[in-house]
C-alpha cells in the first residue's frame, strides 16, 4: 500500500502545479511564496548548523496557534533552540508572519506535497533533530522518510475521528506500521487514545487538548468599533460553515421581535465565503454590511459580515453571547465542531449545535461549568439569546479562572513530556 501510495503521488505531482496556480489566482494561496509548497529550490533553508532544529508542522490556523506557548516556553528553556513551523493555508502564513516577529531562531515556511523526492529534498536542506506533527497531520512519506534518517518523531494533540481512524483499518498493515514508527503520542482525547492503542501505539499520554493552553491578554486586544460594541446590544454567529448562516439569520429575525435594535455580527469560518453571506442577509431584507479591516459599522446596520482574518478575540471580547458554528448541521456529525476555548476564555456564554465531535470533551466541560449549552433549533438559540440580552452589558465572571488552572495544568504535563523527548 506504501508503494502504491508513493506513486499515486508522483504521478499527481506535475497536475499540482494546476492546482496550486489555480488557487493562486482565487488568492487562496501566497502570491510570493506559493512555491515553497512545490519547487525544492524554494525551500530557502536557513538555519544555523550548530544548533538544534525543533520542526512543528501545524496545517492551518487553529493547530498553529496550539503550539507558540510551547514554542515560547522551549525558547525561554533552551538557548542552543531554532524552530521551524509548517503550515498549508494562507491564513496560517499570514498570521506567522505577524506571530513569529517577536521571535528569534523561529522560521515558518509552507509544508511542501507529501511526494517522496520533495520531502526528501525538505529534510536534507532543513536537517530537523525532531519532528512534531500537530493533530492529525499523518503524512507517509514524511513519517517514514524521518525514521530512515532517524529523527525522533512526535504526534501532538493528536486526534482521530470515528471516521478517519475506520478509513485507516482498510489497510491494517500500513496502519499499524505508519502509526508505530512515531515515539510518542500526545492526545487530546480518550478516544484518540484508545483508537491509536488498538493500532500498537506506544508511548502514548492523555495530556489534554494543548488548545487550552494558549494565552490571551485582554490588554492587548484592540478593535477599532469598540464604542460601538459597547453601546449596542449584538451577539456573535463565530466560525460559521455554509448553511449556518442562514440558521443565525433566522435567529436574528426571531430576535429583533423582542429587540428591534439587535445586531448580529456573523463572522464565518472561510472567508471567500463573505459575499455570498452579504447576498444572503440583503435577500432576507435586512440591513446588512460587509466590514472589511479597519471599517467602522454603520448605525443603521443590524447584520455585519466580518470579512477579515483573524479577528475572533476582537469581538468575543465584547460579546456576552457567542455561537460557534460547524455544529448544527447533520453532515457535522463525524467531524464537527469549532474551537470554543477563546470564547470560554473571554467569558462569553457559549451556545452550539449537537455535533461537536472535535471537541467533545471539552464541551463536556464547559457544560459542566454552564460555559456552554446545546441548542437544536434556531428558534432554541434565539430563545437563550433574547434571555441574555435583557442586559446586554458583559458580566464578568469566573470562568476564566477554572479555564487558567485546566490550561496551566495541561501545558505543565505537555511541557513535561516534550522536554524530555528531545533531549
Amino acid at each position: 500500500m506504501i508503494l502504491i501510495y508513493r506513486v499515486l503521488t508522483n504521478l499527481i505531482y506535475p497536475f499540482l502545479f494546476i492546482f496550486v496556480y489555480c488557487r493562486r489566482i482565487i488568492n487562496k494561496e501566497d502570491s510570493r511564496r506559493f512555491k515553497e509548497k512545490l519547487l525544492p529550490s524554494c525551500f530557502n533553508a536557513k538555519r544555523n548548523s550548530s544548533m538544534k532544529l525543533i520542526w512543528f508542522h501545524a496545517a492551518s490556523i487553529g493547530e498553529f496557534k496550539s503550539v507558540i506557548p510551547i514554542i515560547e516556553k522551549l525558547l525561554l528553556n533552551n538557548s542552543n533552540l531554532e524552530i521551524l513551523v509548517t503550515t498549508t493555508t494562507l491564513s496560517s502564513g499570514n498570521l506567522a508572519t505577524i506571530e513569529f516577529k517577536r521571535f528569534k531562531n523561529v522560521y515558518h515556511r509552507f509544508f511542501p506535497f507529501d511526494v517522496n523526492f520533495l520531502i526528501n529534498n525538505f529534510l536534507t536542506v532543513w536537517k530537523p533533530d525532531n519532528i512534531f506533527l500537530v493533530d492529525s497531520e499523518i503524512w507517509p512519506n514524511l513519517i517514514l522518510n524521518a525514521k530512515k534518517r532517524q529523527i525522533p518523531l512526535a504526534l501532538i494533540n493528536a486526534r482521530l475521528t470515528t471516521k478517519t481512524f475506520n478509513r485507516w483499518l482498510r489497510f491494517p498493515k500500513t496502519a499499524k506500521k505508519i502509526f508505530s514508527l512515531f515515539d510518542l503520542c500526545l492526545v487530546s482525547n480518550n478516544e484518540t487514545k484508545e483508537y491509536l492503542e488498538k493500532l500498537n501505539v506506544k508511548n502514548i499520554h492523555a495530556d489534554g487538548n494543548i488548545k487550552l493552553i494558549t494565552e490571551i491578554d485582554q490588554n492587548k486586544i484592540t478593535n477599532l468599533n469598540e464604542k460601538f460594541l459597547l453601546s449596542k446590544r449584538f451577539w456573535v454567529a463565530a466560525s460559521i460553515h455554509k448553511g449556518e448562516d442562514l440558521f443565525c439569520l433566522k435567529a436574528h429575525k426571531k430576535i429583533k421581535e423582542k429587540y428591534e435594535d439587535i445586531v448580529t455580527i456573523l463572522i464565518p469560518r472561510h472567508i471567500d465565503r463573505t459575499n455570498e453571506i452579504n447576498s444572503l442577509s440583503n435577500s432576507l431584507n435586512f440591513e446588512t454590511q460587509l466590514l472589511n479591516q479597519d471599517d467602522a459599522i454603520l448605525e443603521n446596520k443590524e447584520v455585519i459580515v466580518i470579512n477579515s482574518f483573524g479577528v475572533l478575540q476582537d469581538y468575543f471580547k465584547y460579546a456576552k453571547s457567542v455561537f460557534i458554528g460547524k455544529s448544527i448541521l447533520k453532515k457535522f456529525k463525524d467531524d464537527g465542531g469549532q474551537n470554543p476555548i477563546d470564547a470560554a476564555k473571554l467569558n462569553c456564554k457559549i451556545y452550539h449545535g449537537p455535533y461537536v465531535y472535535n471537541f467533545d470533551e471539552i464541551y463536556k466541560i464547559f457544560k459542566e461549568k454552564d460555559v456552554a449549552k446545546e441548542v437544536k433549533t434556531y428558534e432554541e438559540l434565539s430563545d437563550n439569546l433574547i434571555e441574555d440580552l435583557k442586559n446586554p452589558l458583559k458580566i464578568t465572571n469566573n470562568n476564566s479562572d477554572f479555564i487558567k488552572n485546566l490550561s496551566q495544568k495541561t501545558l505543565v504535563n505537555t511541557m513535561k513530556n516534550i522536554n524530555n523527548f528531545i533531549k
